[in-house]
C-alpha cells in the first residue's frame, strides 16, 4: 500500500492550522515524532465505535462482556504483530507507556539490588534509571559517533562469568536513530546465561520486529513499547515477555484484579498477565494500539521504510549543506531511522527550536531528549563541565535540536524546514562563539 504523500490522508489533526507570532495561521509541520505521534483516522474511528459499548473489564453486564472479550483478543493481535503464536510462550501485559513497562520489568525481574544488568550509554532514561534503582547496572560505552560494538558486550558478558542476569538495550536510539542488532545481542546474552530486554519505543512504528528471531537462540525475551509513538496516542503501552518468568515472580503493582483470593494473612495471585495489571485497565488505549497495528501492517513496513528513508536522506543532505549546522552521529549509517539531531553554531538550541515554531509552525524537540549521558558524549561534554552547568543556573546546559520523521511527513515539509532554518540563520544575530 505505497501511497507516498497520500499517507497524510490516513491521519487526523495534522492539517489543523496553528497561529504564528505574526498572527498568521499556517498548517504546522510536526518533526517531533520521536516524542509522540498524531492519531491515525482508523484509530480514532475504532475508539469511537468501541466507546459506545464501553464497560468495565471483568464483569458488569453486556457491555462489560464485550469489552472483556475484545480486551483479551487484543493480546493475541499484538503477539501476531510481532510474529508470535500462543504456543511460543509469551504474554502481553498492558501498561501506561514504555517508562512504566520498564519500571515493571526492573522491579519484577530483579530479586535484589546486587543483581547485575548490562546496558549501554545510548539509553533513554526510561531504560537506565529503573535499573539503577532495582539492580546494579554495568554500562557499555559509546564512541565519538555514539555507537557501541558487539565485541564490547561479549567482553562484558565473558568477564561476568554468568553473573549478569539481563541485558537491556534500546532497539533504536531516540537521539541518533541508530538501529541496534537486537537479535545478535540476544544470541550473545543467551550464550552467557542472560536474558534480553528491548526498549522498542522508537523502533516499533518504523521497522518490522519478529520477537522469536531466526530460531537460532536469538529470540527477544522481553520487549516494551508505547502506543503514542505508533499513531495511537491514547495512554497505553505494552510489555511482551516470557509467561513462565512472570509465573514465578511477584507483581510490581498490586490491587484489584490481580488476585484470586485475599485472606487476613495470605494472598493468592492470578496468573499473568492478569496479576500484573492492577486496577481498571485502559481498554480504549489497548484498542487503539491494535487498530494502529492493523493500519501499519496494511501499509507494510517495506513501504514505511522506503518512504521514511527518502525523507531522512533529503533532510540530512540539506542540513549538511548549511555551513552553520553541526550534525551528530554517523550520517552514512543506512540503517538509521529518521531521527536527526543537530545544533546551529551561534544560536542556542532552545532558542532555535522556538524560532522554528514561531516563524513557520515547525515542531522540533530541544534539550537532551531524556538521554543526558548519551547527549553529553555526542557533544563531547565531560561530567565535570555538566556539574558546572548544574550549579550555575545562569548557564544554558548542553543540548541539541532534534527533527524526527513520521509516516505522514512529506518532501515539501522537509524543504520548508530547510528553507526556514536558513532564513532564521540569515536573520538572527549570531554570537561569535558556540552556544549549546
Amino acid at each position: 500500500m505505497r501511497q507516498e504523500n497520500g499517507y497524510r490522508i490516513l491521519f487526523n489533526g495534522i492539517e489543523v492550522p496553528v497561529q504564528l507570532v505574526s498572527g498568521e495561521y499556517v498548517i504546522p509541520i510536526n518533526f517531533d515524532n520521536a516524542a509522540t505521534t498524531p492519531p491515525l483516522k482508523q484509530v480514532d474511528t475504532f475508539i469511537y465505535d468501541n466507546i459506545l459499548l464501553y464497560g468495565s473489564i471483568g464483569r458488569g453486564g453486556q457491555k462489560s462482556s464485550y469489552c472483556t472479550e475484545a480486551y483479551e483478543i487484543s493480546r493475541q493481535e499484538i503477539l501476531s504483530f510481532f510474529n508470535l503464536e500462543p504456543e511460543d510462550g509469551y504474554t502481553v501485559i498492558y501498561v501506561k507507556n514504555t517508562t512504566e513497562g520498564l519500571n515493571l520489568l526492573a522491579n519484577v525481574l530483579c530479586d535484589h539490588k546486587m543483581d547485575k544488568v548490562l546496558t549501554t550509554r545510548m539509553e533513554h532514561h526510561a531504560n537506565d534509571l529503573p535499573w539503577r534503582m532495582a539492580a546494579s547496572p554495568l554500562y557499555i560505552d559509546v564512541d565519538h559517533e555514539g555507537k557501541f560494538n558487539l565485541q564490547s558486550i561479549k567482553q562484558k558478558l565473558e568477564r561476568g562469568q554468568g553473573t549478569i542476569k539481563y541485558v537491556t538495550v534500546t532497539g533504536a536510539s531516540n537521539v541518533t536513530g541508530y538501529v541496534n542488532p537486537i537479535h545478535e545481542i540476544a544470541r550473545l546474552a543467551h550464550q552467557y546465561g542472560a536474558m534480553i530486554i528491548v526498549d522498542a519505543a522508537q523502533l516499533v512504528a518504523h521497522r518490522s520486529i519478529s520477537i522469536k528471531g531466526t530460531g537460532k537462540d536469538d529470540a527477544i525475551d522481553f520487549l516494551v513499547f508505547s502506543g503514542h509513538k505508533m499513531y495511537a496516542p491514547f495512554g497505553s503501552g505494552v510489555v511482551i515477555g516470557l509467561k513462565e518468568v512472570f509465573d514465578k515472580k511477584n507483581p510490581y503493582l498490586v490491587g484489584g484484579g490481580t488476585v484470586t483470593a485475599v485472606f487476613d494473612d495470605d494472598v493468592y495471585w492470578k496468573q499473568p498477565p492478569q496479576k500484573n495489571e492492577a486496577g481498571t485497565p485502559n481498554f480504549l488505549g489497548a484498542m487503539s494500539i491494535v487498530a494502529a497495528m492493523v493500519v501499519l501492517r496494511e501499509i507494510g513496513f517495506d513501504n514505511i521504510e522506503y518512504h521514511e528513508e527518502s525523507l531522512k536522506q533529503r533532510l540530512l543532505k540539506g542540513l549538511a549543506q548549511i555551513p552553520q549546522i553541526e550534525l551528530y552521529g554517523d550520517q552514512k549509517d543506512k540503517e538509521r531511522l529518521g531521527v536527526v539531531s543537530f545544533n546551529v553554531k551561534g544560536i542556542a538550541y532552545g532558542h532555535m527550536s522556538k524560532l522554528l515554531a514561531d516563524t513557520r509552525g515547525i515542531a522540533t524537540r530541544s534539550g537532551c531528549f531524556c538521554a543526558q549521558p548519551y547527549v553529553a558524549r555526542l557533544l563531547g561534554v565531560s561530567n565535570e563541565e555538566r556539574y558546572q552547568y548544574l550549579m550555575n543556573t545562569n548557564l544554558t546546559p548542553p543540548g541539541m535540536i532534534r527533527a524526527s520523521i513520521g509516516l505522514y511527513n512529506t518532501e515539501e515539509e522537509v524543504d520548508e524546514f530547510l528553507n526556514t532554518t536558513e532564513y532564521i540563520i540569515k536573520h538572527t544575530r549570531i554570537k561569535d562563539h558556540f552556544i549549546y
